[in-house]
């Protein structure tokens, strides 16, 4: 029998290579449908920081959507690994050029002001419905999480992701931190409420 870790290697595996099987048109229409659940959904106040991310591989393309709250008054940052541990949030602004950042990614350069994001949209290889998560297995948003709860941040946390990813259930270990919503094609599904933003409960699961 496998162990938690295990569980979740086998999950990010299984799930991962759903999402590979969508189409390039597929991938296009069901990221288009998250920014339109997410553009008006998300609910913050102007000037409230939010992480995005540069799509990679097969994930879902968010960049209409950080455009659309970027227009809501959102202050953009992107995530930029730093090493195998290590993530920080750069500002990312409209004029704000893209370099290679590593690991396959791009993001801004060592120029940009580093911010701590109020929101963070998440990026994730499996969902399930009580808001667990699994991630590509390096634990940087861990960390990076960890990090500001040690700063006394609370951040808002939304995965983001395809349905195809969801899972009947993942098992939860002592470190790990749930989900407060996932955005994905078919909406915008709370599983609980953040203090820190406005809250109307709509759309809870």
């Amino acid at each position: 029998m496998l162990g938690d870790t295990g569980e979740k290697a086998r999950l990010r595996g299984e799930k991962l290579a759903a999402r590979d099987t969508l189409t390039p048109l597929e991938r296009q229409q069901k990221s288009l449908s998250i920014t339109e659940h997410g553009a008006t959904g998300l609910p913050f106040a102007p000037g409230t920081v939010i992480s995005g991310f540069m799509p990679i591989r097969s994930e879902a393309d968010i960049r209409p959507l950080m455009e659309a709250l970027r227009g809501r008054g959102a202050r953009l940052v992107l995530p930029v690994v730093l090493d195998r541990e290590t993530i920080v949030f750069r500002a990312f602004d409209v004029d704000t050029p893209l370099v290679k950042t590593g690991f396959g990614t791009t993001g801004p350069g060592e120029d940009a002001h580093v911010l701590d994001p109020d929101m963070l949209l998440v990026p994730l290889s499996v969902f399930d419905g009580q808001g667990q998560r699994v991630g590509y297995g390096a634990g940087h948003y861990d960390r990076a999480i960890a990090r500001l709860y040690e700063k006394g941040k609370n951040p808002v946390l939304v995965g983001v992701a395809f349905d195809c990813q969801e899972a009947a259930s993942i098992p939860a270990e002592p470190h790990d931190v749930p989900l407060h919503a996932v955005l994905t094609e078919s909406g915008l599904h709370w599983f609980s409420a953040p203090s820190s933003v406005p809250f109307s409960g709509q759309n809870a699961v």
